[in-house]
């Protein structure tokens, strides 16, 4: 599903020099992998989900995602290409603060052409989904950090993406809201969805299949 063939990402330095982040990744992740990347602060870790989310362009090498080569996309055809089928779900949470639940859930379907019906029906089953009905109208400010965690991970599947990818989803969690939110990356990998996390976390990675593991750019194993 996810191909990545001689990545590489740098950053200009004086006199001409380069400080490589990435040096020479090739990956391969199937569809329906839960897929963990591991190693050491400044490895690479999440400069590589930046890429594999396309947030960030200002690489070389081949990116494949499905059918699509990614590297000769034009960004408009990236972001759409993002949008339609990845959902992220960030340690910081990233909800809008001056929008309620309901509002953060919709956002996302806002981005596909879904009809405020359709919209308004699949808000309403996720908020049913993950028991939070009780919430919608409530803003960020007033939801504790698993709450607001819940939320996240509920936007990042709402309109069903073929693949989740998470950035140390349970770094400001405690230790049992951050297994309610692996339990659920659990099941939503069961019921077919492609899962990459950035992690430091032993416990956390165990929930997956495979560990990538990265060390001063290069994936050494």
């Amino acid at each position: 599903m996810i191909k990545l063939r001689h990545v590489e990402r740098n950053y200009p330095l004086a006199k001409g020099k380069f400080f490589y982040v990435l040096r020479d990744i090739n990956l391969d992740i199937a569809e329906g992998e839960f897929v963990s990347i591991m190693g050491p602060s400044g490895a690479g870790k999440s400069s590589l989900l930046h890429i594999l989310g396309m947030h960030d362009h200002a690489w070389t090498g081949e990116y494949f995602f499905g059918e699509a080569a990614v590297h000769h996309l034009k960004a408009k055809e990236r972001s759409a290409l993002r949008n339609e089928q990845i959902g992220f779900v960030f340690q910081q949470y990233h909800l809008l603060d001056d929008l309620t639940v309901y509002e953060n859930l919709e956002i996302p379907l806002s981005y596909r052409q879904v009809s405020k019906t359709e919209r308004a029906a699949l808000v309403a089953d996720t908020l049913d989904r993950f028991s939070i009905v009780g919430k919608k109208d409530l803003y960020p400010r007033q939801l504790s950090g698993g709450q607001q965690q819940l939320v996240g991970v509920a936007r990042a599947i709402i309109s069903n993406p073929k693949v989740i990818l998470a950035d140390e989803p349970t770094g400001n969690l405690h230790s049992s809201q951050g297994e309610e939110i692996m339990e659920l990356f659990r099941k939503l990998n069961h019921e077919g969805t492609t899962i990459v996390q950035v992690t430091h976390s032993d416990k956390n990675a165990s929930y997956g299949n495979r560990v990538i593991q990265l060390r001063d750019g290069f994936v050494v194993s």
